[in-house]
């Protein structure tokens, strides 16, 4: 088949959405099919930089799955809302649908609900094909942390209309947790729905041990502070909506008690002085380090030199930093809300919690005591994650294509 996948952020925009179409379209690419990508352009963040070279095994798999899908990247233009996104330039429809037309797409796959979505429903509409649509963020939780100046009640209320409006304009619908099919059946949306996580490739957190003993020097020489100690690791979007307030207030009850722990937090977005400067009013800035965005390949590394992954977040639509996690071997605790809930369903991989300072840092305590208990969750983890694995996933998602290509000439004649 031939696929166009539509999206308004895309690489080096950092987010679950990102994750979510390079996973699928890469397996795609490897399953024989023909993806097409039209996002946003985004300007390369200069702040990345590459703190591991790549070992013999990862060049190997690179050379290996050298395909890459193809790429239209819409001029765009910065939010002023939020300076890590970019909104694409909506007069470059024509131009757009000139490129898609050479390649002759089967099917079409809008993963976001903006200028690059409305650029998809268009061209379905126009060429009379299926669109796929993916409903993966919940903006009526969201919203606010946009707005905060208008009122929640209005912002929930605008977007459950448009995002009734943008699903209405899809063929099939595609969720990704249970919490958000129930939202789709609120919204008395009379569609087609598939179930369908996002799944990971586990071959990125494979490494020799000799590979992550040089990458913990290399962290131990940037931050100092890490030496010898053990690390307790967020990865994620650092933002109000993470609840990143909630794993701050615990780092002195942690530390208390086992002071060979370090938090480090892998990751941007809005409000990382923020909680930098939090930190510093805590007097906890030496042992909690932000280290910005890391690469795909750094950050598999860094779950791999971490102890625990700490997950504090109540509005995951997926939460598949979890699951990144359990493929390298990490045990999570994770507060059971939203997508963790389907991601995890329970203690699998460490423990789910509830959003309870005690209850948190005592199963903290408990990895971080029982070696014991300790080793078992790794196991455990390493077997849980496995199920989430994106080869198995595209294959359902191929059938959902099929699907939608067999049915949509008999309803849309």
């Amino acid at each position: 088949m031939k696929i166009v996948m539509f999206t308004d952020a895309y690489w080096p925009r950092v987010n679950g959405v990102t994750v979510s179409v390079d996973s699928f379209s890469h397996a795609l690419l490897r399953s024989g099919h023909e993806v097409l990508i039209v996002c946003s352009f985004y300007p390369g963040p200069t702040s990345v930089e590459r703190l591991a070279s790549e070992s013999e095994h990862e060049q190997n798999n690179r050379e290996h799955t050298s395909r890459e899908p193809l790429v239209i990247r819409v001029p765009s233009m910065p939010l002023f809302l939020s300076k890590e996104d970019r909104m694409a330039k909506i007069h470059k429809w024509f131009w757009v649908s000139k490129q898609i037309d050479l390649f002759g797409p089967d099917v079409l796959h809008i993963n976001s609900e903006f200028v690059i979505a409305e650029f998809g429903f268009q061209y379905a509409k126009r060429n009379n094909l299926p669109a796929v649509y993916t409903f993966h963020t919940l903006w009526e939780d969201y919203a606010a942390n946009y707005f905060p100046m208008v009122p929640v009640f209005f912002l929930k209320l605008f977007a459950r209309r448009y995002l009734k409006y943008v699903i209405n304009k899809a063929y099939l619908i595609i969720v990704p947790t249970l919490q958000i099919q129930e939202v789709v059946k609120r919204y008395n949306i009379k569609k087609q729905i598939y179930l369908l996580p996002t799944g990971i490739d586990p071959r990125i957190f494979e490494h020799e041990a000799s590979e992550i003993d040089r990458f913990r020097d290399i962290m131990e020489k940037k931050y100092p502070s890490l030496t010898g100690k053990r690390i307790l690791l967020f990865a994620g979007r650092i933002a109000k909506e993470k609840n990143l307030d909630f794993l701050l207030s615990l780092v002195p009850r942690i530390r208390e008690k086992h002071p060979e722990t370090v938090f480090l937090f892998v990751g941007n977005g809005p409000d990382l002085v923020y909680f930098q400067k939090e930190c510093e009013e805590k007097s906890i800035e030496e042992h909690c380090i932000f280290t910005g965005y890391l690469t795909r390949y750094d950050l598999a590394l860094t779950y791999a030199i971490s102890s625990i992954f700490v997950f504090p977040s109540l509005t995951e639509t997926q939460g598949l930093v979890t699951i990144e996690a359990m493929l390298s071997g990490t045990p999570v605790v994770a507060i059971g809300e939203m997508g963790t809930i389907m991601v995890m369903g329970g203690n699998n991989g460490g423990f789910m919690v509830k959003n309870d300072p005690d209850e948190f840092t005592g199963r903290v305590f408990d990895l971080l005591e029982d070696q014991d208990l300790y080793q078992r969750k790794r196991a455990e983890a390493k077997i849980h994650a496995r199920a989430w694995t994106i080869d198995s996933l595209t294959e359902k998602l191929v059938q959902i294509y099929r699907d939608a290509i067999k049915s949509f000439p008999q309803k849309h004649r």
